[in-house]
């Protein structure tokens, strides 16, 4: 059986391990020049590197633990020993032990209450069954939260906290979207989580190892630099078309982002499209201050922030496990996601570096600094994955894995159990080789 998979990222690449292993003739097309789509590391000081997209997991990503053994990866634990930095107000940054922010308990117990109850009732193995899903799709995070919050601090960090957990702005997702997104990555207290939670431990030397060790396994099996333009069906096959060659195939694995693949031109055509008009791209730009060590530690802090203004609406210590330089990774989200991404690069360092020395006096300048822009990536469209707007779920939801014909589809976008996660993606890539063993 031929196989052709389109996209290299974890989940296409996954799925083109899967069916190599068991004997199916795979090619895996890539349209960057790279493995790895939105796990992508990068060298901030000599033969240290640190992760520029997808970096943490958990004891639960039990997929992607699996495939980091066989390639033989190794975790190390994210660093989070000491006081945090908060600036929420005027008055500038402060101390506080802990990642609870210094708000009022009250308003962050009723935001996390209300939060809790919309993720409770949303299904994830077909959110657009969920009770109410009309209307919980119909209208935006933003709105909910307008209507429901009755406290300043609940408006004022509930933003900062869905563009921590999901790379959205409130008004770019449903309400049933944030509430599927929550729970499918584990609830509330486990994606927030460092200890014992999602955001446990880093791979050591970056993520971007496991794609590059798969894509080492599939050999000349893997081509880049070919953005794939058609997928044409008929009586007898299937064949990849782009700009420099095709391939004929009984089968093909569509391993993109909603947008992305909507990009392709199908024959036949699909009978619904990926994504909708309100679909985002995920809204994050990924940031790296690189130190002469963690100094920060040095001052008892984590490293670990949450600031109201931008562009750093937190960061955390990525500093890596063996020595060498410190890293600050700072998370510019949502919005103010959109409005960094449109500055010039001396813009961007300067903004970022002004706020590093407001949140951390006791920091010198940093050495290095580098700046990943998921939002303007041709692609990824975004990271950490695609927003799914009003109207997307209920239009989108119910044909979001079913095969079109020879055409069956894979990325973390299509996985029920921890989307927009790894192993989310991990797990998409594995679902979609055993449709093909068993359909074809």
């Amino acid at each position: 059986m031929k196989v052709v998979v389109v996209g290299a990222g974890i989940a296409g690449l996954t799925a083109a391990t899967e069916l190599a292993a068991h004997g199916a003739d795979v090619q895996v097309i890539e349209a960057r020049d790279r493995v790895g789509g939105r796990m992508h590391g990068i060298e901030v000081a000599p033969g240290h590197w640190v992760d520029a997209g997808a970096a943490y997991l958990g004891q639960r990503h039990t997929a992607l633990r699996e495939l980091l053994s066989r390639a033989g990866l190794t975790t190390v634990a994210t660093a989070m020993a000491g006081d945090s930095r908060f600036s929420l107000e005027t008055s500038g940054a402060r101390s506080s032990a802990g990642r609870l922010p210094p708000l009022s308990a009250v308003a962050l117990g009723e935001m996390f209450d209300l939060l809790d109850g919309v993720t409770r009732a949303v299904r994830t193995d077909a959110p657009w069954l969920t009770p109410d899903a009309e209307r919980l799709d119909r209208m935006t995070a933003a709105q909910w939260a307008q209507e429901n919050f009755r406290h300043t601090d609940a408006h004022r960090f509930f933003p900062l906290f869905l563009g921590e957990m999901m790379a959205a702005d409130p008004a770019d997702v449903s309400v049933l979207h944030m509430g599927f997104y929550l729970r499918s990555g584990g609830g509330l207290n486990y994606l927030n989580a460092f200890e014992g939670g999602a955001q446990e431990s880093r791979v050591q030397g970056g993520a971007h190892q496991l794609c590059e060790t798969l894509a080492a396994e599939l050999g000349d099996r893997v081509r880049t630099g070919h953005p794939v333009r058609a997928v044409i069906q008929d009586g007898t096959g299937v064949t990849v078309r782009s700009e420099s060659g095709q391939w004929p195939a009984d089968a093909v694995v569509i391993a993109l982002p909603p947008v992305l693949a909507d990009r392709i031109e199908y024959a036949p055509g699909l009978p619904v499209s990926r994504s909708g008009a309100r679909t985002a791209p995920g809204c994050a730009v990924k940031l790296h201050l690189v130190y002469p060590a963690p100094l920060w530690r040095e001052h008892g802090l984590s490293g670990w922030s949450v600031s109201a203004d931008g562009p750093l609406l937190s960061t955390v210590d990525d500093s890596p496990s063996d020595g060498g330089p410190g890293v600050l990774t700072g998370f510019v989200t949502g919005a103010e996601a959109r409005l960094f991404a449109s500055l010039s690069a001396d813009e961007q360092r300067s903004a970022a570096v002004a706020q590093a020395t407001r949140l951390f006096p006791e920091l010198p300048k940093p050495l290095a600094f580098h700046a990943t822009d998921w939002v303007n990536e041709a692609y990824s469209r975004g990271c950490y994955a695609a927003l799914f707007g009003p109207g997307d779920w209920v239009a989108q939801g119910p044909s979001l894995v079913s095969p079109h014909g020879r055409v069956h589809w894979a990325g973390t976008e299509t996985s029920t159990a921890f989307f927009g996660l790894m192993e989310g993606a991990v797990r998409s890539g594995q679902r979609a080789a055993e449709e093909i063993f068993t359909q074809h």
